[in-house]
């Protein structure tokens, strides 16, 4: 009797056990809310082209700032894509300068090129705004050109350019004489060159964080401090004495007349007065433009080897002159044969990471396996003309 007893015990104490096991699964194997794999984060991708407002957070000096030198600015105007958040105002944007021209004797004017290296959200979230490599196909079948992260493994070999992410340039009338080459609060219109992609729940979360910088004038980072002019005070002139004449005392007959000669006097004492100081002025501040001083107008000349199409037009093999104006970001460009304008058309004018080597002209083969023109490169530039 004993011995039936525990053994039902056992029985039950078993059962209860494979129960337990089938209702509460073991730590080591996710449940059905885990899953294996996790669900890629949704993205914002801000197209080429997108303009991004800035102002300077820190001041360039006329007498230190140099290429490589690294800016610091902030985003004054929020960025929106497809109706949602892109760029909160106040997200902070770091970047470096390219080339610097500094104002002189016979030219009040500034051109700085920058392109932009990271963004840092405020809630610490980081974008990276690399250079990437703008790869093309083989030239024997060519394509339509795709976007490659520049330290991407397996890149293609056909590399036609280095483009920076995002890029400026600034035209500052500036005078020679000013400490400040950018002040503080400047605008600066970055522009992104490829497409940026952002985790859209990194920038949901920054947004109530960020804080916009204040709207109006900053306070001008400036050391020249006016000094007032003194006037200058007249001579101060003290009257001579006047002289006594000679007296005469006649004399008697036949006697000479006897002379006294009189005292001379003296001239007048002058005590020069001080000379009048006009005071210094300050030069007036740095003004940024958006365009730079002079026409810019641009000349080039390419050699075709093989026609292409170009909008509706067909540029045939020869020698051609190029032409357009300004430093974009877009321009009318005008292909000329023979002095003759047979073509124009619309084009991006695309920052480069570093100059071109040689001239290069990249074609896209379309559906109906007609070519045509993509983009130029110029020996010596550091832009590329894109036509899309």
């Amino acid at each position: 009797m004993r011995r039936l007893a525990l053994a039902a015990l056992f029985v039950l104490i078993v059962c209860a056990t494979q129960n337990a096991a089938a209702t509460t699964p073991p730590f080591d194997i996710p449940g059905p809310q885990q899953g294996n794999a996790a669900s890629p984060s949704p993205q914002i991708v801000l197209p080429p082209g997108t303009e991004v407002i800035l102002a300077l957070a820190s001041p360039l000096w006329a007498k230190s700032a140099k290429p490589g030198d690294t800016i610091y600015c902030v985003t004054t105007f929020p960025v929106v894509a497809n109706n949602q958040m892109a760029i909160p105002a106040g997200t902070y944007v770091e970047g470096k300068i390219d080339v610097l021209t500094k104002p002189g004797i016979f030219s009040s004017h500034a051109q700085f090129q920058l392109h932009f290296t990271k963004m840092v959200f405020a809630n610490g979230y980081v974008v990276q705004l690399s250079d990437v490599l703008e790869d093309a196909d083989s030239p024997a079948d060519p394509g339509p050109k795709t976007y490659k992260a520049s330290q991407a493994a397996g890149a293609s070999p056909y590399v036609t350019a280095d483009v920076e992410a995002a890029v400026a340039r600034v035209y500052v009338d500036v005078s020679a004489r000013s400490d400040v080459l950018l002040d503080n609060g400047a605008l600066i219109e970055m522009l992104l060159q490829t497409p940026l992609a952002l985790d859209a729940n990194s920038v949901a979360a920054a947004a109530p964080q960020s804080t916009p910088p204040q709207i109006g004038p900053a306070k001008s980072s400036s050391r020249c401090v006016p000094t007032p002019g003194t006037p200058g005070t007249p001579d101060t002139v003290i009257p001579g004495t006047p002289g006594t004449p000679p007296t005469v005392i006649p004399g008697g007959p036949g006697m000479p007349d006897t002379v006294i000669p009189g005292m001379p006097g003296t001239p007048p004492t002058v005590i020069p007065g001080t000379p009048e100081f006009p005071g210094t002025t300050c030069p007036g501040p740095p003004v940024v433009t958006t365009e730079p001083s002079g026409k810019n107008e641009h000349t080039k000349t390419l050699t075709l080897e093989n026609p292409l199409l170009l909008g509706g037009s067909k540029l045939a093999a020869g020698k051609y002159q190029i032409r357009w104006s300004g430093l974009g970001p877009t321009a009318q460009v005008d292909f000329l044969l023979n002095k003759k304008q047979v073509a124009q058309a619309q084009a991006r004018i695309i920052i480069l990471g570093e100059k071109s080597l040689a001239d290069q002209i990249v074609p896209h083969a379309n559906s109906d396996g007609s070519i045509s023109l993509s983009s130029l490169q110029f020996a010596g530039e550091g832009f590329e003309l894109v036509f899309d």
